[in-house]
Parts: structure tokens; sequence; C-alpha cells
């Protein structure tokens, strides 16, 4: 996948909007606070200019990391995804042979990664261990606790 990060397009609009809100309403809220600070006197020792500079710093970075993360960031097609076997966004029912529960997982990029929504990342032990799996097949995955067997039952969107 060449170091693309694919996301719903749900995924990419959250993304978007975070952003924006960064760059419309931080960006402009950090200025001030520096503005303010400034005018409060000496810059030597006034702590509330160095938290100000520090937090439009931080701000910043953060402003930049997430433009890089979009900039290789494409929304996956729905209709694109191929169910015969497990990819990102694919929604896999696997059978834990050890524990002969049942689980489903959807395998999602490592920003979407939820596990109480039973979203789990691509780049995951379980994630990497299932990618690629046909129905019927078996994925050993290396977990802290031991090697764990899932059966692929099915794979869906």
């Amino acid at each position: 996948m060449g170091g693309f990060n694919y996301v719903t397009k749900e995924t990419l609009e959250h993304m978007k909007a975070d952003l924006q809100r960064m760059k419309a309403v931080d960006r402009p809220a950090a200025s001030r606070a520096i503005a303010e600070a400034k005018e409060k006197g000496d810059l030597k020792e006034n702590a509330e200019y160095d938290a100000a500079k520090e937090a439009q710093g931080l701000l910043e970075a953060k402003i930049a990391q997430m433009e890089g993360v979009l900039a290789n960031t494409r929304v996956l097609d729905e209709g694109s995804i191929d169910t015969s076997k497990v990819s990102v966004l694919t929604r896999v029912t696997l059978t834990n042979l050890n524990t002969k529960k049942k689980v489903t997982y959807q395998l999602v990029s490592e920003n979407e990664a939820d596990l109480k929504a039973g979203k789990i990342s691509v780049t995951s032990p379980i994630g990497r261990g299932l990618l690629g799996k046909k129905p019927g097949e078996v994925a050993e995955v290396q977990a802290p606790a031991g090697i764990l067997k899932f059966k692929i039952e099915d794979i869906a969107i």
C-alpha cells in the first residue's frame, strides 16, 4: 500500500475538520495569547509568554503533522474492496480456536483503531496476521500470551 493511509470518507472529513479548526480557531487564539502576554511587560521573566510561545509551537507542529498525514491519506472506495481475502476496511468474523469464541473485527488504519468498537489496526499483530487470509484459513498471531489461532469464517464490508 506504499505508505498511504486508507480511511473511510467519514474519517477523512473528521480529519479535515480538525485541521480546519486548528488553523481557523486555535492558531488565532495562540497568536492572541502571545500578544496579550507581550503586553504584560518584561519578556525575560514572563512565564505566560513562554507558555504561549510553546503552545503555539506545539500547535504548529500538530498542524504540520496533520497536513502530512492528510497528504498521504486516500479514501477507500467501499465498492472496490475485495472481500475474497482480508484487507483494510473489511469486517472479518473469526473463531478464536483457543477459546472457541466468535469475534468480528473491522480492519482499519492506525488512526481509526478503536478496540471497543471492534476496529483493529492493520498494523497491530492481529491485523497483520489476518491480512490476505481467505475464509477457512487459520491465522496464527504471536501475542504476549502465546500464539493465538483465528479461523476466518467470513469477510464482509
